[in-house]
């Protein structure tokens, strides 16, 4: 009797400390946007948060829209759940066997080294939003940039985390809670944006690198093209003169703030949605488009599937969707998906995201569009990384 009694009281004690760590994360994480990863009203940048962690040190980085890196003694970045969580459990003596539920009895080098590993790993972070956050794996061929100590992949390696060919018997969205998709910050997308931030996201070098990709009449947009902006802003990183000399027929664009929409002024019609509701449906025909873009946004949809199986609905047979981003995030609004993992795994996650939308997908390809220095094959990333995950509608009913 003594016994049950005291498994009983252990029990509680263990689900008490769980629900003080959501709360603990949840409070943190509503600290932090009123401080680092918020632009402030009266500020002309945007603070934002590189998704990765200093390998060569145990200091983690900051970088500001002007692309400075400066060192906090408190994680700012998405490890800080980690510590956070560590710390805490270790003091309730629950972290070890938290950690070995949610890794399995693989290694983190196994983790990162082929696609079945990567789907386990997916797998594996629909557990809760606090160890979804805590989680972070790193890949396996990685390069470090010796003035910051940040970790990228190396070149080649993004291109070959796409499967060449899909077990659709194991999907990891399956297995995956919704937690897999929460947020530190769980409040309506429409407060987040209710000011317009007329800020680039990342650092100059790479808003010329999209702009080149999208504007030089390359894979991405082709004369005579219907296109959709989706999760757009003020800026949709096509050149003016490529709209003109591509001929582009319709750029429509879909957002959350009015403001900065209106600013834009290469779309020729615009509307305000929410994709993070239970309502994910686009508001266009079946077939509108010849192209769909998402630029440095899909780290914060929470109903990815159902809105690529849209991107599906929406684009004509041979139609291409074209999915761009980087390291940098609001972290609070950003999925514990996302959150983590590294580049590597963030461009397999966008490819799952396509095949197993039932969006009728096919040739799905991810593209290192980074610019580095020097020679050889691990030349350091310049600025901050851009990565691609691209594929095309199938003409094959779904």
């Amino acid at each position: 009797m003594n016994d049950a009694t005291n498994a009983i009281a252990s029990n509680n004690i263990h689900i008490t400390s769980m629900i003080f760590f959501l709360l603990f994360v949840t409070t943190y994480g509503a600290h932090l946007s009123e401080g680092a990863f918020v632009a402030s009203k009266t500020s002309s940048k945007s603070s934002t948060c590189r998704c990765t962690q200093s390998v060569s040190t145990n200091n983690f980085l900051i970088a500001n829209e002007a692309g400075d890196l400066k060192k906090r003694t408190m994680p700012l970045t998405h490890n800080s759940c980690r510590d956070h969580a560590s710390n805490f459990f270790k003091s309730q003596q629950l972290m070890s066997s938290l950690e070995n539920f949610v890794s399995g009895e693989e290694g983190d080098g196994d983790m990162a080294t082929s696609s079945a590993s990567r789907r386990r790993f997916m797998k594996s972070l629909g557990i809760t939003a606090a160890t979804s956050l805590a989680q972070v794996q790193t890949s396996s061929a990685t390069i470090t940039d010796p003035k910051t100590g940040i970790a990228y992949p190396s070149e080649g390696e993004i291109e070959t985390s796409i499967p060449s060919s899909w077990d659709d018997a194991d999907n990891p969205f399956e297995s995956l809670g919704r937690d897999a998709f929460a947020r530190l910050d769980s409040s309506p997308d429409t407060f987040f944006y209710t000011d317009p931030r007329f800020v680039e996201h990342v650092d100059s070098n790479t808003v010329q690198s999209m702009t080149s990709y999208l504007s030089d009449g390359g894979w991405a947009l082709r004369p005579g093209d219907e296109v959709l902006d989706l999760c757009s802003s003020w800026t949709s990183h096509i050149d003016g003169t490529a709209k003109e000399k591509l001929g582009l027929k319709r750029i429509s664009g879909l957002g959350m703030n009015a403001e900065e929409l209106k600013a834009n002024t290469v779309l020729t019609d615009w509307v305000v949605k929410d994709l993070n509701t239970n309502e994910a449906t686009l508001p266009y025909e079946d077939s509108s488009f010849d192209v769909v873009l998402c630029q440095l946004s899909i780290d914060y949809l929470t109903h990815p599937l159902e809105v690529m199986k849209e991107v599906g609905r929406v684009l004509r047979p041979g139609g291409r969707v074209v999915i761009l981003f980087s390291n940098r995030l609001f972290i609070q609004k950003a999925v514990g998906l996302w959150t983590g993992a590294d580049d590597v795994d963030h461009a397999y996650t966008v490819a799952s995201y396509l095949h197993y939308s039932n969006g009728g997908f096919e040739s799905i390809k991810a593209q290192d569009l980074s610019t580095r220095k020097g020679k050889g094959k691990d030349r350091p990333v310049v600025g901050d990384p851009l990565y691609a995950v691209t594929a095309i509608r199938s003409s094959k009913s779904t």
